[in-house]
């Protein structure tokens, strides 16, 4: 659909013609003018200004930053007197929870129609009621309690958490609900808690030359149509063993193909210290909550079918002890390219 604009207002206008085309896609097609007009109060009316629209089955339905003007009684009317109910409904076909802050930037109006639970209850995942007890909070707070910080489910064996800026799911898979080869001997891996971790419990490695860590997590339990990649979240202190040979990493689906590359895991290892095969390898970021993280690889969950995504960390090849690796998990998260 185009859109057409009678404005300059950068940002704005790309929120607003996103709204647009999720409002077409629901409601019909494109008026004749380019504009939008609704019916308030049952009274049809045209929206001018920078508004912009589509047809919908009974009349139009109308939003954007100008103003409303009967075709009728030429009485003009301000996105003011319009129902905040009406702005609400308008809002709650913004693509993302950081478009409806956009949009609340335009007046007291859209500020005050955008705490509706009307707005956010697209962005609160359907399946919620899977992880967490009925909330009688607002959709705009429980909202917010989901994105701010990971809340722990499934006995503590995963965190859960909704991305800010898209309402996207995220998970991260704790240690313990990862199969650790040697995790249950001692002598090898030791089970122990950090005050920096989410969770109760993380893997502290000791010594082992069979470097081995999987996990897997159904796809359904994902955002559909949404690229998705797994970053494997550790520590590294004092540790030795990891310059012999690269770590690879996989991630692909059961069945299907998977993806795999050699990585550097200790960061602070110098060049001068590894040989050629490390030569332009991907090494970990720091984390703002202090961790170490990096990259396993990337999937397209289309949502279409239930599949399972496999993950792996693997360095059997040097046969060499290795030791000073503490594991967090493996997180699950859209990636934004």
């Amino acid at each position: 659909m185009e859109v057409r604009w009678r404005n300059r207002r950068g940002r704005m206008d790309m929120v607003v013609a996103k709204i647009v085309d999720e409002a077409s896609k629901n409601m019909g097609g494109v008026g004749k003018d380019g504009m939008v007009s609704t019916e308030v109060d049952e009274k049809p009316a045209s929206l001018r200004g920078c508004y912009s629209g589509f047809y919908g089955g009974r009349g139009f339905v109308g939003f954007g930053f100008g103003e409303l003007i009967s075709p009728t009684k030429r009485n003009r009317m301000t996105e003011k007197e319009l129902p905040e109910e009406c702005i609400a409904h308008i809002l709650s076909y913004a693509a993302t929870p950081a478009d409806v802050a956009t949009l609340s930037l335009v007046s007291k109006a859209f500020a005050s129609a955008a705490e509706y639970d009307t707005v956010w209850s697209r962005f609160i995942p359907s399946d919620l009621s899977s992880f967490f007890p009925s909330s009688s909070t607002s959709k705009k707070t429980l909202y917010g309690a989901l994105s701010d910080n990971p809340t722990i489910i499934d006995q503590g064996k995963k965190s859960f958490q909704l991305e800010k800026r898209s309402g996207k799911k995220c998970f991260m898979l704790s240690a313990r609900d990862l199969h650790v080869i040697w995790g249950g001997t001692s002598q090898y891996w030791e089970w122990t808690n950090l005050p920096e971790s989410r969770f109760e419990e993380v893997a502290k490695l000791y010594a082992v030359c069979w470097l081995e860590i999987s996990g897997k997590i159904n796809t359904r339990v994902l955002s559909p149509n949404t690229l998705y990649a797994a970053f494997l979240v550790f520590k590294m202190i004092d540790a030795n063993g990891f310059h012999h040979h690269p770590v690879v990493l996989s991630v692909g689906i059961l069945g299907g193909i998977e993806s795999c590359k050699n990585v550097c895991l200790d960061p602070s290892l110098e060049d001068d210290e590894l040989n050629d095969r490390f030569r332009g390898l991907q090494r970990p970021n720091v984390r703002t909550d202090g961790w170490l993280e990096i990259e396993m690889g990337e999937f397209l969950n289309s949502g279409l079918e239930e599949d399972e995504l496999h993950m792996k960390v693997k360095e059997t090849t040097s046969n060499m002890w290795k030791h000073g690796f503490i594991l967090e998990g493996i997180e699950v998260r859209p990636k934004h390219v």
